[in-house]
């Protein structure tokens, strides 16, 4: 089931700097405004806007900025954010899938090619790397909020596939379908979410030395350095070893 939260574990290692900061929060705040565009600004009615508030918060992100985004919804009304699917292979043939939201279709699609092509990999079409990957519901939990065996009695009470827990959080995978139901019961009993959303999780892993590692994430780093894209997700395995090498 792991796997999916090595390339997160790298961004959240990596994610630390200042520089890097503004770019998340502005991630974070396009998220916010188009749930709040396509929904209730009441995160309590809008499922997709408490998730995006959810995560801000985990990253620290002012009040008063998730209020700014939430805000805007309403001021630029002719401001309209699409939703956008790529795929395509990176170095050493890892499957990528980017979900986008962007203004412009052209400008997005032309840099994200731009950048395949600088690493040697390719922007395929529609289908030709999500057949590797299964979308599920993703729920991440300090484990400060709850016991392993409390956590594993309320994720089969509410209805998750599976639960993992690590050295810092507890994950809880959610059959896409009924990720919105399963996470409404979870949130009766857990106040702090450290996020919740739908994400893409790699079929089968590829893992390779260390030298090809670092030349893939700094391909990874580079698509999410992008500001129209709004998450990456790739099959690549990287051992925790490694991880802590190529992070410090």
């Amino acid at each position: 089931m792991a796997g999916h939260s090595h390339w997160a574990g790298v961004k959240h290692r990596k994610g630390r700097a200042d520089k890097q900061r503004s770019r998340i929060f502005s991630k974070l705040s396009k998220e916010i405004t188009v749930a709040a565009k396509l929904g209730s600004k009441d995160p309590g009615m809008n499922p997709r806007l408490r998730s995006a508030i959810q995560t801000a918060r985990t990253a620290n992100m002012p009040k008063d900025n998730i209020e700014r985004a939430i805000n805007k919804s309403e001021v630029n009304k002719n401001l309209n954010y699409n939703s956008l699917l790529y795929e395509g292979f990176g170095p050493e043939k890892i499957a990528i899938i980017i979900e986008a939201l962007t203004d412009n279709k052209n400008r997005t699609v032309s840099n994200i090619r731009t950048i395949f092509q600088k690493f040697g990999g390719n922007l395929g079409e529609s289908g030709v790397a999500s057949h590797q990957f299964k979308q599920v519901g993703l729920i991440r939990i300090d484990k400060k909020e709850i016991s392993n065996n409390d956590i594993l009695e309320l994720a089969i009470n509410a209805g998750a596939s599976d639960c993992v827990s690590n050295k810092t959080y507890h994950e809880l995978l959610i059959e896409k379908d009924n990720f919105y139901e399963v996470k409404l019961k979870i949130e009766e009993k857990i106040s702090k979410i450290i996020s919740s959303n739908v994400v893409w999780l790699p079929l089968n892993k590829i893992t390779l030395d260390e030298e090809k590692t670092k030349s893939v994430l700094n391909f990874l780093e580079t698509l999410e350095e992008n500001e129209d894209v709004q998450h990456v997700y790739a099959n690549l395995e990287v051992d925790n070893n490694l991880l802590e090498k190529i992070s410090t």
